[in-house]
């Protein structure tokens, strides 16, 4: 059996394999934490080194982290992929399987905000499908309430703007 440490991050690479779409912070921790393989602090000491080491890369938004593995990490995971005992590696296919939907749901909709030069707010959206946006607008606005609030409701309403903006455009 591997060291604890290396054990955690052979396990996060096996699912960021296994996953169709980036994993967010908040899902990795759901899995650890929910099956109590760990604690919060040893997982993000675990993803630091993974990114340190370019074996994962992340993306970051105003209210998540969304990881993935690099070809540097697939290498490893390959070469000691068998160091992940059967029960474990059975607990991650599960947990994929679970949670495909809100797994390519939180991939499919981004939605973040920044400070304009101007000191304004631009908020960022997209719609993607398979990773190819499908829909990439910006969107400036006066203030940070009004950012957050378009990047909370992007997320519950992203498929449904689409339709009718498509619906719109094509008449």
């Amino acid at each position: 059996m591997a060291e604890p440490l290396t054990l955690y991050k052979l396990m996060i690479l096996s699912m960021l394999e296994q996953s169709e779409a980036p994993l967010t912070n908040t899902m990795l921790s759901d899995f650890f934490l929910g099956k109590e393989y760990t604690t919060y602090f040893t997982l993000q000491e675990a993803l630091h080194e993974l990114d340190e080491a370019q074996f994962i890369q992340q993306e970051t938004s105003h209210n998540n982290i969304r990881y993935s593995i690099t070809p540097a990490g697939r290498e490893s995971l390959d070469y000691f992929e068998n160091k992940i005992n059967a029960e474990i590696q059975a607990d991650i296919r599960q947990y994929i399987a679970d949670n495909r939907i809100p797994i390519v749901s939180a991939a499919s909709t981004i939605a973040d905000y920044y400070v304009t030069p101007e000191q304004k707010y631009a908020v960022h959206c997209q719609l993607r499908e398979k990773g190819i946006p499908q829909l990439d607008l910006t969107i400036n606005v006066l203030n940070k309430a009004q950012a957050e609030a378009i990047c909370a409701n992007w997320k519950k309403q992203s498929d449904e703007i689409y339709f009718l903006l498509m619906d719109h455009l094509m008449q």
